[in-house]
């Protein structure tokens, strides 16, 4: 049986990330993946400061300054794009919303600043007249999360410390895992990074499925140039039942507009629901009519992995000494990957974390199963 430090399973960017994180920290690791393709390919893969609450903006924060530090050394197929976000008003209320996020924001040194409708529109001159201005957030970034994925298993792989294999884990056992094969893998540590696959492997997660669509166009450089959000994205985000859309455009480096957002519980259908994708392309055109004269060349929908509060399950199974969690980011998982990932090796490796790590103990939530 083949034996290492860490077996970590799942290889999207949150596994990638606790891997290469684990790396760093001297220890030998294992990445498991089946390359099934979940969230991580599905995905927008916007880097944005959230600040919903503490814990949210504690975690995407430290990840934001991660993911700039990374920024001048990964490649040109990552795509990293300091863009900036904008948070669009559409009325009086929401400006007001967007002032106090600004408040918040500031407080803990995150460069922002308010935009009058006039200086809005000069930035992105495609919206719609009559916003009422937004909240520009300057070092928010998009990235191409699969590649940077790769990317971060390539680092730890050049240091001598990772190997990676494909290959479908079936069960946890201890320090255990076997695969489909029926082959065995043990480690002193195991790191379920998996997704909303994550209850396959360990049954009692407290994760349910949040379905997304996501529509891209063809190439038309210049037209957007801001990642642009809807301040009532905030609200859409967590609701916790029933259908919703909000506005999100985000403009790649090939020139291509990535159109967002939607949310469907309980289901595990992939098919595009042409129904929702309706609302969600008219919600777009409400803020960016010019996409009715835009060729859309790809719809797909991809899954998120959410927890009854909205939080990350991050660190040791309270019931499994040694399974470790890395799950339940829901739309935030490229976002938070490295503030994860080093949480997760401080605690594996006995470090200090950089951050509180009690708001993601998966401890909070009673009645874990053992796997």
């Amino acid at each position: 049986m083949q034996h290492t430090d860490v077996l970590v399973i799942g290889a999207g960017i949150v596994g990638a990330a606790c891997a290469h994180a684990l790396a760093q920290a001297g220890l030998s690791v294992r990445v498991i993946d089946a390359r099934l393709g979940g969230a991580t390919a599905a995905g927008m893969g916007h880097l944005v400061v959230m600040d919903d609450n503490p814990a949210e903006l504690a975690l995407s924060q430290t990840s934001l300054d991660l993911w700039h530090t990374w920024a001048p050394h990964m490649d040109a197929g990552c795509a990293f794009t300091p863009c900036g976000t904008l948070w669009l008003a559409a009325n009086d209320a929401e400006l007001q919303a967007a002032h106090g996020k600004r408040s918040t924001l500031q407080a803990h040194g995150i460069a922002c600043d308010m935009l009058d409708a006039a200086a809005l529109s000069r930035a992105e001159p495609s919206l719609r007249p009559g916003l009422a201005g937004a909240l520009k957030v300057q070092e928010d970034s998009v990235v191409y999360a699969p590649r940077a994925a790769q990317w971060l298993l390539d680092q730890a792989a050049a240091h001598g410390h990772l190997v990676f294999e494909q290959a479908e884990a079936m069960q946890i056992d201890g320090h255990t895992v076997t695969l489909r094969d029926g082959s065995q893998r043990s480690a002193g540590a195991i790191v379920l990074a998996s997704g909303i696959h994550a209850p396959q492997l360990c049954p009692g997660l407290p994760l349910r499925p949040k379905k997304g669509h996501l529509v891209i166009t063809d190439r038309y450089p210049g037209t957007v140039h801001h990642q642009l959000v809807e301040l009532g994205y905030i609200t859409s985000a967590h609701h916790s039942d029933g259908t919703s859309v909000a506005f999100n455009v985000q403009p790649r480096p090939t020139g291509q507009l990535l159109i967002g957002s939607s949310r469907e519980f309980d289901t595990t259908d992939t098919a595009v629901n042409n129904t929702v994708m309706a609302r969600m392309l008219q919600r777009a055109l409400d803020y960016l009519p010019g996409l009715a004269d835009l060729n859309a060349i790809r719809t797909w929908t991809g899954f998120r992995a959410a927890t009854p509060d909205s939080l990350p399950l991050i660190g040791a199974h309270p019931e499994h000494p040694h399974l470790w969690l890395a799950v339940g980011h829901e739309g935030l998982g490229v976002t938070t990957a490295p503030a994860t990932a080093q949480l997760l090796a401080a605690q594996i490796a006995g470090g200090t974390p950089a951050i509180d790590p009690t708001p993601y103990a998966p401890a909070r939530f009673a009645g874990l199963s053992t796997p």
